[in-house]
């Protein structure tokens, strides 16, 4: 199975915070990291997005078909996270766009099995491969990157 884990863009300060949309920067964010990931993604590529203005307009910048999750909504726990995305039984490729803390603290969870936290820039995207070696999950990190990278 592969990860992604993609950090919401650069958005705006109003209130409610589940209202709050992209910046003019954001919106420039989005469009860098969805140029770059496009032709990387599997076709059939499950994206799954918090039910936020500025995660679905993050998404909304890759053009393909998504499914808002409660499952990864601001304050979601790492585990419910991994529970939606099926880590690391499932098949394919999931894409997750969401929320710091928690995209951080399932990208040690999946890196170290253990709880934890890791900062991830906003629109940044952490890539993981799972394979599945007898009873055991092997876990290769195949990029971090950040959109002032592009």
């Amino acid at each position: 199975m592969e990860l992604i884990l993609w950090r919401h863009c650069e958005a705006d300060a109003q209130t409610p915070d589940s209202a709050r949309q992209l910046t003019k920067k954001g919106r420039k964010q989005a469009s860098r990291m969805a140029d770059w990931l496009n032709p990387r993604l599997p076709q059939g590529a499950r994206v799954l997005v918090s039910p936020t203005a500025r995660t679905v307009e993050t998404a909304q910048a890759l053009g393909r078909d998504f499914e808002r999750s409660p499952d990864l909504a601001p304050g979601a726990s790492a585990e419910a996270v991994l529970r939606a995305v099926g880590w690391p039984e499932a098949e394919g490729c999931v894409l997750v766009v969401g929320h710091q803390p928690t995209l951080g603290q399932v990208a040690i969870r999946v890196l170290t099995g253990q709880a934890g936290d890791a900062a991830m820039r906003k629109g940044a995207v952490w890539w993981f491969e799972g394979r599945e070696r007898g009873s055991d999950t092997d876990v290769l990190l195949k990029a971090v990157v950040s959109p002032d990278w592009l």
